[in-house]
């Protein structure tokens, strides 16, 4: 049975994630800020917050998805669909 993921918990610890890494407080980042126009997020950092959601979730987000990530809604959904699949 796939692993039913707590969506708002999801969401607020992703933006601290993001927060951090970036150093935007959480109350600037939206939900569907895009990450290098708005937000000022590198490649670099890309990779940090893409290595770190992995981490956390135990997921694998596969490479060919990774330019597709650029805003937090893209991030939530990327994750609902590979946990789903997960199990």
């Amino acid at each position: 049975m796939p692993q039913k993921i707590n969506l708002e918990k999801m969401k607020k610890e992703i933006k601290k994630l993001i927060s951090e890494i970036a150093e935007i407080p959480q109350n600037q980042i939206k939900d569907d800020a895009r990450f290098v126009e708005d937000l000022g997020i590198d490649s670099m950092m890309a990779l940090e917050i893409v290595a770190s959601i992995e981490k956390k979730y135990k997921i694998v987000i596969p490479e060919d998805k990774i330019p597709t990530i650029n805003s937090l809604n893209t991030i939530y959904s990327l994750i609902k669909e590979i946990s789903t699949k997960k199990k």
